[in-house]
């Protein structure tokens, strides 16, 4: 059940359409670039362009993630398709890396699946696997970006992860979203936690650590 309470006037009013307005800005407006990339990808890496996923969303509600595609459908002799690593090609890096794999996301903030800042939308096989704490991360909509992205991306643990989106979601308010929006841009351009140590993106969380 989720027992999480809006904060303020922003949280409870102002944030949900906000969301909408600047998503929807933001979509026009990179819709060149949203269009530059998805010839790329249909050029460098098939059909199709985008990559679509269920992920849970708010109240564990399940939703269809849109991305850009990154990775090619190499497979093994078996049919097996290959580790992601063998499957991220120099092309799909820098897709990562810039974020522009992201951005088709727009249109899931403008349908409401997700809001600009937030926990991440993860895999839905990961529900089972959190603790009490951990779960709290869906009693507000997942983001585009938030504190965990911040604060190290994909290069700190799940632990570490869980713990920034539960501090996110206990305050959530203008001047904090808008802050994590500016700290995001810079994250972007310094490219900063793509990946974690020894994998193409971040190991498989596994576990329900004890609460403490």
């Amino acid at each position: 059940m989720n027992n999480h309470k809006p904060h303020g006037i922003y949280e409870k009013c102002i944030k949900r359409p906000l969301d909408a307005v600047l998503a929807t800005t933001a979509a026009v407006v990179l819709s060149p670039v949203m269009l530059t990339t998805a010839i790329l990808v249909r050029t460098k890496l098939g059909s199709p362009v985008l990559f679509t996923q269920e992920r849970p969303g708010k109240d564990e509600k399940i939703f269809k993630l849109y991305k850009f595609r990154t990775m090619t459908d190499a497979r093994d002799s078996e049919g097996n398709l290959l580790p992601d690593k063998d499957r991220l090609p120099e092309f799909g890096r820098k897709l990562r890396a810039t974020s522009l794999d992201e951005l088709p996301e727009l249109f899931n903030i403008i349908k409401g699946d997700m809001s600009i800042v937030g926990p991440r939308p993860l895999l839905v096989k990961y529900l089972p696997r959190y603790n009490d704490v951990q779960k709290r991360r869906h009693e507000v909509r997942p983001g585009f970006t938030g504190l965990a992205q911040v604060h190290g991306r994909n290069s700190i643990s799940w632990e570490e992860k869980f713990d920034w989106d539960v501090k996110y979601i206990d305050r959530i308010t203008f001047m904090g979203d808008l802050k994590i929006i500016l700290d995001t841009v810079g994250t972007v351009f310094k490219r900063e936690g793509i990946s974690a140590e020894g994998s193409a993106t971040m190991e498989e969380f596994m576990g329900r650590e004890e609460e403490k």
